[in-house]
């Protein structure tokens, strides 16, 4: 079942919820702009993108501190930008850009920002399970209450380190959040068809604490994200969280053509019916702390971040080719 949290009045008037609100506008019109870049051969490689699924990254990303450590996906761009990441440098980053990220080495997939906590993205289906666990065990050790949350799609239910790393920390109350993003596909297949079981009995067999949330709703996300993470800096060990949740476009931007393996109609309901952001933002006004045009204002606002972002990646230079070889540890 998924969990619903009730808030109460102080959280509703008190939640940074406008600020939510601008964050998740910047994910999708960030987005939007790399699906155009892909589209007209300005951006290298491939990008998998994370319209639709933003209330997550918001949500969770809003109740942390800038020092406390995430680890994100190959869907990571929605979870740079909620921790902190600059629009320009993300943009450098994937055209190849030496004022990216990574000096232009990482590309998509493999954006890492430790001034904000993020120690990075990874190709590897819960590659990242283990530095994230790592960097729970080191805040332990170092007797800091930093907390680490750990971004991973349902894919990840299907690899082996996510039970060993899951298994270390119960033993050990590491202070550690397992986010699954459950956007029902595993790539091209539907994860009922890849996943036995219910997904939340697997972290209950080690003895962490597992709840469901409905991932288009931010308010819900972020409320029981601030419970488990404060659970954690008490020392109470590690949690997961199951975000249901959808992505709008395919696997990659190459994959335009999903009739195969869904409907044009499952994928209409979603941004009709559950799109985050619009189910935020109707919320606001009906609650009085927004006005139509204040939420119009704040995506021109972000448009026009996005539009100067671009144009500063677009125009930054390459790196020297001479220093292909540095700050590659392989």
């Amino acid at each position: 079942m998924t969990e619903t949290v009730p808030l109460t009045p102080e959280q509703v008037t008190e939640g940074p919820w406008l600020a939510m609100y601008r964050q998740m506008t910047k994910i999708r019109l960030f987005e939007e702009q790399v699906n155009d870049l892909y589209r007209s051969a300005k951006m290298p490689g491939l990008a998998h993108l994370y319209s639709g699924e933003e209330g997550v990254a918001v949500g969770v990303c809003s109740a942390l501190r800038r020092d406390d450590y995430i680890t994100s996906t190959h869907r990571g761009h929605g979870h740079c930008l909620a921790k902190g990441a600059e629009i320009d440098r993300m943009f450098a980053e994937l055209l190849g850009k030496e004022a990216g990220y990574c000096k232009g080495k990482g590309g998509s997939m493999h954006i890492a920002d430790h001034a904000n906590g993020n120690l990075g993205a990874n190709a590897i289906v819960a590659g990242s399970t283990g530095i994230a666990t790592g960097a729970a065990f080191s805040a332990k050790r170092r007797g800091t209450d930093q907390v680490s949350v750990c971004f991973i799609g349902e894919g990840a239910l299907g690899q082996g380190i996510l039970y060993e790393v899951m298994n270390m920390a119960s033993l050990w109350a590491l202070p550690v959040l397992y986010v699954c993003e459950n956007n029902l596909y595993n790539e091209y297949t539907h994860y009922l068809e890849a996943t036995a079981g219910d997904v939340l009995d697997r972290p209950r067999a080690f003895g962490i604490h597992a709840l469901d949330v409905d991932g288009q709703d931010v308010r819900a996300v972020y409320a029981l994200t601030k419970g488990l993470v404060e659970r954690a800096r008490r020392g109470e060990g590690p949690a997961f969280l199951q975000c249901n949740t959808y992505r709008y476009h395919g696997h990659h931007v190459g994959d335009v053509d999903r009739a195969y393996y869904r409907s044009k109609e499952e994928e209409q309901l979603w941004r009709d019916e559950r799109d985050p952001i619009a189910r935020l933002g109707k919320w606001l006004l009906e609650t009085g702390i927004a006005e139509q045009d204040g939420l119009e204002s704040i995506e021109d606002e972000v448009r026009g971040e996005i539009e100067r972002g671009v144009a500063v990646a677009l125009e930054a230079p390459f790196p020297d080719p001479s220093e292909v070889t540095d700050d590659v540890y392989a």
